[in-house]
């Protein structure tokens, strides 16, 4: 049976790339005959490299994606070193979960009405008397759809940032930084230079994988881009999803060579990427290998970066605050600090439509992320018991492809299939994004099990079954129901998946707020990012509250297990 949910994982998640990319690369040559192209040619390419500004949205796109990838990164090693090993890095490790489960769109909504010229941060600063500022001005004017993405490239970093931080918990914990530190004092490094020269050199290449998935979701990112990205011109992604969305169908093959071009902007972004890796680390070893530098400084007090940690912690505490104030706001006039009437008129409104978008939502969620819990758990027993496991490239693919271009490809190869399966279509591209994530969130729990406990309990007499119940999923037990609440929130967040493979004929949560987020009403564009916010949180709460309760039903069974009972003396002595 484990041989078939292998095999099925394989066949559900991983074998649709291959004809997704066939379905990218044939329409980009002008071979659709379907819709009349039955010669190869580059004429689409020719109407892609002739585009009006072009290169500004290629220049764009590399500045949003690798630069919030290098601020990400840069936050990421500078919050690390001032805090890890320290009392006050448990109360912000508690604060990174929180941060990472609320969904790119709630977050980029929040953003919008945070900094925009008349958002809550301004207002604020009109109460406070201080607006003329030429500060104030510029910050005003370059964040929200500014010219050059400015806005866009910060927010991908403050969200990413703390995605970047949960990855290198493990990490470090298996490069044991205590010791590292303690031998690098011994031969004169300072603090500061043990992370650059000791931890950094091994910390980094272990990041690698984290980093290109937050690279290339920079680079190719849509519905955030749509909201706070610049418009005229508009990164590439948003470009060529503007190429995708043309009524006239004879323009198909320039929407697929726009999509050639994104993964090879994505390739070039990855393999810059690494060549700086490289160039740093491998090449230029020279400031590695001269050793500590003599100081003859007075030791000081090393400097405090809490003002550089609060924005991911500040922001994302103020996004739900500002999205439940605006769903109730009836009148809010600039520079009100607060609105001066309130109204749940637009709840009311709004309520019927989103009963029917949360019920969509939460079943494609939970269909998807069981389905992919399920095939996860296969593959990790089937990797255990017969030392075969999914390539780790092949895992990667779904998190380093941009999924304008592969699901472009996978969407051309459904029309060859009859009939209108809408639903299954997107629940099958949810898994596939899913996947990933509930496997590398599992895969370290399968890894720290100590796989002679199975022995041991075979040998008691135990089947198979039975060893996996008693024994085994309790201890795995936390990392699957944290799992599921990731593939939930993974699920959730889809937004072009459900567009692209649904035809625009299946609505959910994420996809009405990115719509309303274009310039429709406030208050009901904070409705829908608040929700889509919160479903996140709630799951993740109840996963922690499960966990909770099981560890305590489990300690409880152990100890009425061990404590002898008392026989009942006094009907004893009366029968005596």
């Amino acid at each position: 049976m484990i041989h078939l949910f292998f095999i099925v994982a394989v066949l559900l998640c991983f074998l649709p790339l291959l004809p997704g990319i066939i379905g990218l690369i044939l329409p980009s040559l002008s071979w659709l005959p379907t819709l009349g192209f039955e010669g190869v040619n580059l004429n689409a390419f020719a109407e892609v490299v002739t585009w009006p500004n072009l290169n500004a949205s290629i220049g764009l796109s590399l500045l949003s994606g690798l630069g919030s990838t290098a601020l990400a990164l840069y936050f990421t090693y500078i919050i690390l070193k001032r805090y890890w090993g320290t009392t006050r890095w448990r109360k912000l490790e508690r604060t990174l979960s929180p941060m990472l489960a609320m969904p790119h769109v709630a977050f980029a909504i929040g953003f919008a009405l945070l900094f925009s010229p008349t958002g809550w941060i301004f207002r604020l600063f009109e109460a406070l008397g201080c607006a003329d500022t030429v500060l104030v001005h510029l910050i005003q004017d370059n964040l929200i759809q500014d010219s050059y993405g400015i806005g866009l490239m910060l927010a991908l970093a403050i969200k990413e940032a703390p995605f970047l931080l949960i990855m290198s918990i493990p990490i470090l914990k298996q490069l044991n930084v205590t010791q590292l530190s303690a031998v690098s004092a011994s031969l004169g490094y300072s603090k500061s230079e043990t992370w650059r020269k000791v931890i950094l050199p091994q910390w980094l290449p272990k990041l690698r994988l984290s980093l290109f998935a937050v690279a290339a979701y920079g680079l190719s990112v849509v519905d955030i881009a749509l909201i706070l990205g610049p418009t005229r011109p508009a990164t590439l992604s948003v470009l060529v999803w503007q190429w995708f969305n043309e009524p006239d169908l004879q323009l198909l093959p320039r929407a697929a060579a726009g999509a050639c071009l994104l993964v090879m902007l994505t390739a070039t972004g990855l393999g810059f990427i690494r060549t700086i890796e490289w160039f740093c680390l491998r090449y230029k070893r020279n400031w590695l290998t001269h050793g500590a530098t003599p100081s003859q400084q007075v030791a000081r007090k090393p400097p405090r970066h809490l003002a550089l940690y609060s924005p991911f912690v500040v922001i994302p505490v103020l996004i739900i605050p500002l999205l439940v104030v605006w769903s109730f706001a009836q009148r809010w006039r600039f520079p009100d600090f607060i609105p001066s009437r309130f109204s749940g008129r637009f709840w009311q409104q709004e309520l019927p439509t989103l009963a029917d978008l949360m019920g969509t939502s939460l079943l494609l969620a939970m269909i998807s992320s069981i389905v992919a819990l399920i095939l996860v758990i296969a593959c990790l027993e089937y990797r255990q018991k017969y030392q075969r496991a999914i390539p780790a490239w092949l895992i990667a693919i779904p998190l380093v492809t941009p999924q304008l271009s592969l699901l472009f490809g996978i969407q051309i190869v459904t029309y060859l299939v009859p009939g209108q399966h809408y639903s299954l279509w997107v629940i099958w591209s949810h898994l596939i994004f899913v996947f990933p994530y509930m496997y590398l969130a599992l895969d370290g729990a399968w890894r720290s099990y100590d796989i002679r406990l199975d022995q041991c309990s075979r040998s008691l007499g135990l089947t198979a079954w039975q060893t996996w119940w008693r024994v085994k999923r309790p201890q795995v037990q936390p990392a699957i129901i944290f799992g599921l609440a990731i593939g939930i929130s993974v699920s959730l967040a889809q937004y072009l998946p459900t567009q692209m493979l649904g035809a625009g004929r299946i609505s959910t949560v994420t996809t009405e707020a990115v719509a309303l987020a274009s310039g429709q009403d406030r208050r009901v564009m904070a409705i829908y990012g608040l929700l889509q916010g919160v479903l996140p949180f709630v799951f993740f709460t109840l996963a922690i509250v499960a966990n909770r309760l099981s560890n305590r039903w489990r300690h409880y069974r152990q100890h009425s297990r061990q404590t002898p009972s008392i026989p009942n003396k006094s009907k004893e002595y009366t029968h005596g």
